[in-house]
């Protein structure tokens, strides 16, 4: 175990210290693992030997003034405090736009933080100090305007690679995620796994964000596309629904990592929604017409 990667656990657990106290009563803050901080200690003290889970939770933040809730959800990379904090805060009073800004605000305050300095405690107080200001900007949007402006949306589309796909519990979750965030598109199971989801820009992002945690190794978003609609977006949707996608696999179906998806025709199922130009980028090979 590396002095740097001791130094980065042993501040982490300070820091929930500081977190406990501050949020003494039950349910403030909830740890997506109970045993995680254990997990550490033990691997601190050198019983365990795996590097255990990283420590993830949800902090439920009173603001005073207007009375709401924010929910802050927390990850804690193994390097952090050297490298950023995954976090991202979520209300049911403020619509998905306010709460993009909301996070962006947020995001760009711990920006300023050097390596090495610990910034959970200072997110809260800067969402307890300034969160106010979004949630008044929602009430202004939402008071009737003499005249109403077109509102320009960006629609956007995502192409998702990972090492592979199998896990029922995980595929169930994309498919619930996707249906929930009213994004179309598929999720192609099998080696490789292929997602792509598409809808308005901040759906599109929560569903990447909300897969993604808490923590999913071997995926990438390879290729993203964006485009300005003052629509509902309807008419630049290639897909019609969010949906699971099995094609044929090639290999020992008893054999897991012998399970390749049959590449051609997934190839063919890009040429009917008119997505050809994705094959290379996310295969690195140029796609062949199978009438050539």
């Amino acid at each position: 175990m590396s002095a740097s990667m001791k130094e980065c656990l042993q501040l982490q657990l300070l820091e929930m210290e500081m977190l406990f106290s501050m949020f003494p009563n039950q349910g403030e803050v909830k740890l997506e693992d109970v045993n995680a901080l254990t997990n550490i200690k033990r691997y601190l003290d050198g019983i365990r030997e795996a590097l255990p889970p990283k420590i993830e939770f949800v902090i439920t933040l009173q603001i005073e003034e207007p009375k709401v809730k924010i929910d802050l959800q927390v990850t804690m990379p193994h390097s952090y405090p050297y490298v950023a904090l995954q976090m991202f805060a979520r209300s049911p009073e403020l619509d998905r736009q306010q709460q993009l800004l909301l996070n962006k605000g947020l995001t760009s305050y711990i920006g300023t933080f050097d390596p090495g300095e610990l910034c959970v405690c200072a997110a809260i107080q800067w969402l307890q100090d300034n969160s106010a200001s979004y949630f008044l900007n929602r009430k202004l949007m939402d008071e009737p305007s003499t005249q109403a402006k077109p509102v320009k949306n960006t629609f956007l589309r995502m192409w998702i690679y990972s090492h592979h796909i199998y896990q029922q519990d995980l595929r169930k979750k994309i498919l619930e995620v996707g249906k929930r965030l009213d994004v179309t598109g598929f999720c192609m199971t099998g080696k490789p796994g292929i997602i792509c989801v598409e809808g308005f820009k901040e759906h599109c992002e929560e569903f990447w964000h909300t897969i993604r945690y808490p923590n999913w190794k071997h995926i990438s978003c390879k290729h993203a596309e964006s485009m300005e609609t003052e629509g509902d977006g309807q008419d630049l949707r290639l897909f019609h629904s969010f949906e699971e996608l099995l094609l044929e696999a090639h290999g020992d179906y008893g054999l897991r990592n012998d399970y390749h998806m049959n590449l051609g025709q997934f190839l063919e199922f890009l040429k009917k929604h008119k997505s050809e130009h994705v094959f290379q980028i996310l295969f690195g090979i140029e796609s062949k017409s199978s009438d050539s």
